[in-house]
């Protein structure tokens, strides 16, 4: 199996994880989030994080998504994948955004991991944008 698991500072990656279930149809087993809350240790979440991935067997595969490069959660949450053999198997992404947990959840069983990682970074670069406002007309506006 192919697992999606969020990991962020605060509660960013249980926040997405419940927009993930409003917009793919319920709660999936396939999707895992963990988060290291204010004033959390880094022992107290890789604890949370080693909860999290129990379910998750030598010959899965894992997509791992963080709020940032660098930041403790993922640090963190690579420690505990390297001790349990997991890394080889896991690719990791920074800057996670809606769009790439998205088709991340969606499109995994659909591609090699090569070309969901690909698509992944387009779409969440292409998502971001500056939503442009015409504010000429006062009376009407169309958003």
């Amino acid at each position: 199996m192919k697992y999606v698991v969020l990991v962020s500072h605060g509660t960013f990656a249980p926040g997405l994880h419940s927009v993930l279930k409003m917009l793919g149809g319920g709660d999936r087993e396939d999707v895992l989030s963990a988060s290291m809350e204010d004033g959390m240790g880094a022992d107290v979440f890789t604890e949370r994080f080693e909860r999290t991935i129990e379910v998750i067997k030598e010959d899965d595969e894992i997509i791992l998504l963080a709020d940032i490069i660098g930041g403790s959660p993922l640090t963190n949450a690579l420690d505990v994948l390297s001790q349990r053999g997991l890394l080889g198997q896991t690719r990791a992404f920074g800057g996670m955004n809606l769009p790439m947990a998205l088709t991340a959840s969606m499109m995994k069983d659909m591609m090699d991991m090569d070309s969901l990682a690909a698509n992944l970074l387009l779409e969440s670069k292409n998502a971001i944008q500056e939503m442009v406002l015409d504010m000429a007309d006062d009376e009407e506006t169309d958003i």
